[in-house]
């Protein structure tokens, strides 16, 4: 557990904070090659038999070749396929939240062909309003998390939120507790306060970006170097990183820098954030996937990277006006966001707690 670091907060900003808002891996199974095991037990069989029989030897030889090849070619061909459901902002334990987790099972079992329909969720913080949790036997994990998602049979890869490091974002040791919740849970998976886990083709990075805004309060987040360190080391085709905190948002909370409108005050508007991620996300992932303000907003190409705000995952906030164009937003209907990475196109959707499509499109990895 991290050790507490004195805390001092000017009395100026106590009033905002509680309105704001390892390296671990986890990887996928590595496949047996079934087609290589059977031609090394064909040709394995084939030279037992070569001095009794060579014709017979050189029919085998050809067949298994040939059905060799013809199974690696398929296997080679196939693009790699993630499919996965984003949303954060869900700790309600409310009618919304058993309603949006309807429609993600709904809509995972529609998509599902040879493929799942969805195979795990990002589950983006706030995960237990508005004061987090007080221990790893908490009531929220079965009223907040648990009972609500009881019928999605999924992994989630949950990171926090500033509600997580309870109601004023200063209990340092809170988020301990979530972190812990991962050996009681079969669902729940959150490694560490900020980690990484490569599926299939994509690497992904769960951020901790309410310790990354309090750093002045909190202390060293440790995430610079680490989040460069993953990037480089990493072969995947797909980088996607998801965090609390927006970088763009045209809702309440809004772009970090001025969050709140609070360009002139420290901490509070997010500047710390806004200088981690241009340093650290712009042009080095290929997609951001946050919640914060409780809406869902696709924010146009930005500084080489995608953004995406989809904290609707049990209520919805209003509409400020930030200035930012986008794609698609909408302020007053829960949903969640779909991802499919198929080779190197990333097909993206939003979906509302009824079930219905409001925005489906497909983008090409930049080079």
């Amino acid at each position: 557990m991290r050790t507490a670091p004195p805390i001092c907060v000017p009395l100026a900003l106590v009033p905002f904070l509680g309105s704001l808002g390892c390296q671990s891996s986890t990887h996928q199974p590595v496949q047996t090659d079934t087609a290589a095991s059977a031609e090394a037990d064909a040709d394995t069989d084939a030279d037992a038999d070569s001095d009794t029989d060579a014709d017979s030897d050189a029919d085998t030889d050809t067949d298994t070749d040939s059905d060799t090849d013809s199974d690696t070619d398929s296997d080679t061909d196939a693009d790699p396929v993630v499919r996965f459901v984003a949303m954060g902002d869900g700790g309600e334990g409310n009618e919304d939240q058993y309603a949006v987790a309807e429609a993600i099972e709904t809509v995972c079992a529609a998509k599902t062909d040879e493929l799942p329909g969805c195979e795990f969720v990002l589950y983006l913080g706030d995960n237990f309003y508005d004061d987090g949790v007080d221990s790893v036997d908490d009531d929220q994990f079965q009223t907040k998390f648990e009972l609500p998602y009881a019928n999605l049979d999924l992994p989630f890869y949950v990171v926090l939120g500033n509600h997580d490091y309870g109601e004023w974002s200063l209990s340092w040791w809170k988020p301990e507790y979530e972190v812990e919740y991962t050996d009681h849970s079969d669902k729940w998976t959150m490694p560490d306060t900020f980690y990484s886990f490569e599926w299939q083709h994509a690497l992904f990075i769960g951020l901790d970006t309410n310790a990354i805004m309090l750093e002045d309060v909190l202390g060293d987040h440790g995430q610079d170097d680490w989040i460069d360190s993953t990037v480089a080391a990493s072969s995947a085709t797909w980088r996607i990183a998801y965090g609390h905190h927006p970088y763009k948002s045209n809702g309440k909370h809004g772009n970090a820098g001025e969050y709140e409108g609070y360009e002139w005050l420290p901490i509070a508007n997010g500047a710390t954030i806004k200088t981690f991620m241009d340093d650290h996300l712009c042009g080095q992932v290929d997609l951001y996937l946050c919640g914060h303000d409780h809406n869902r907003q696709w924010i146009e190409d930005t500084c080489g990277t995608q953004f995406v705000v989809t904290g609707a995952a049990a209520k919805t906030s209003d509409y400020e006006g930030r200035g930012n164009a986008v794609y698609f937003e909408d302020y007053e209907t829960e949903g969640f966001f779909w991802v499919e990475l198929r080779g190197d196109q990333m097909t993206g959707e939003f979906w509302d707690k009824h079930g219905n499509l409001d925005i489906s499109q497909t983008v090409s990895k930049s080079k």
